[in-house]
């Protein structure tokens, strides 16, 4: 029996663990240039490809609440006009122009929106009613919106619930009318507990970290349809923030309490399937990885980690 159990040992020695596959990234080191730049609580982050920029939402009072670095690492400019309590991020690029993206958690005057920005800061639109949480879509109203993700057409998919009365997502038309909103607080199919993240995929799928569920839930992009979950990679820790990879071969999956990020096999086209994790990046103890983004261009990952209060760079390898 002794012998077995040294052969087992042994054959864990050949076959490390995830399919036997060597790590997909790794930590870039030299970014940022200057860390220093972090003065509070990094809560998410959204790169725009084209022109090499990365944007980054922090919390905390009397400090700047975008940070935006060169995807070098270097430090650029600071904006803070009207956001109150950054959480989610989004950079749109079309033919004509780039705007961000940023959902507003706070409770002020300010909270319970979307706001689109330019990329030097100045206020273009805000979706929702400052300052009042609810659930009503005229006039539309969130209530601690988590997320975005807006197509090239201006299509919106907004996940509504960091832990307010709703759980949902809705498809917004570029002139902010409701296409379908799916969604409502429970266990079931369909239903949310903290739709904390969404994507949106070549194959008009929409994709759902449905956080406190501890799943991934796949809507069809043009109905709203259900189309498929992911639970049992999630056992363990909910799913915080979806993301694919460049090639949309990859899911990427922020887990805050195991701090680590999942890389999870995206299927292409057809049947969702169950979830297979390939690879995993494992953090530091207390980072907390929150949500993340990744560079379309150059395939680089970006982590917004709340525990360690700092932004990290993953190259691919």
């Amino acid at each position: 029996y002794l012998f077995l159990y040294f052969q087992v040992l042994k054959a864990f020695d050949y076959f490390p663990p995830w399919n036997g596959q060597q790590q997909m990234y790794k930590l870039d080191i030299g970014w940022p240039k200057i860390p220093e730049y972090f003065t509070g609580q990094t809560f998410c982050v959204a790169v725009d490809s084209l022109h090499g920029l990365v944007y980054v939402g922090q919390r905390g009072d009397n400090i700047p609440k975008v940070l935006v670095f060169s995807e070098e690492g270097y430090f650029l400019y600071s904006w803070n006009n009207t956001v109150e309590m950054p959480h989610g991020m989004f950079v749109l690029n079309t033919a004509t122009d780039s705007s961000v993206w940023i959902t507003d958690v706070g409770t002020g005057k300010y909270g319970h929106t979307v706001k689109q920005y330019s990329p030097s800061g100045k206020l273009m639109q805000v979706l929702g009613t400052p300052g009042n949480a609810g659930s009503s879509l005229i006039p539309l109203q969130f209530d601690q919106p988590a997320e975005i993700f807006v197509e090239e057409s201006g299509d919106i998919y907004v996940v509504d619930g960091d832990g307010g009365m709703n759980n949902r997502l809705l498809k917004l038309s570029n002139d902010f009318q409701e296409i379908w909103l799916t969604g409502t607080n429970g266990t079931g199919i369909g239903q949310f507990k903290i739709p904390h993240s969404v994507t949106v995929d070549p194959f008009g799928r929409v994709w759902v970290a449905d956080r406190d569920n501890k799943r991934i839930q796949v809507f069809d992009k043009v109905t709203g349809e259900w189309l498929g979950c992911w639970s049992s990679c999630f056992s363990e820790d909910g799913p915080y923030s979806v993301r694919f990879t460049a090639n949309y071969k990859y899911l990427i999956v922020a887990q805050l309490n195991m701090n680590r990020l999942a890389i999870l096999a995206a299927p292409p086209v057809g049947s969702i399937g169950d979830c297979v994790i390939v690879n995993m990046v494992q953090l530091a103890d207390e980072t907390k990885p929150h949500l993340l983004d990744v560079d379309m261009k150059s395939g680089a990952v970006y982590v917004a980690e709340i525990g360690a209060q700092q932004v990290q760079k993953y190259i691919p390898l």
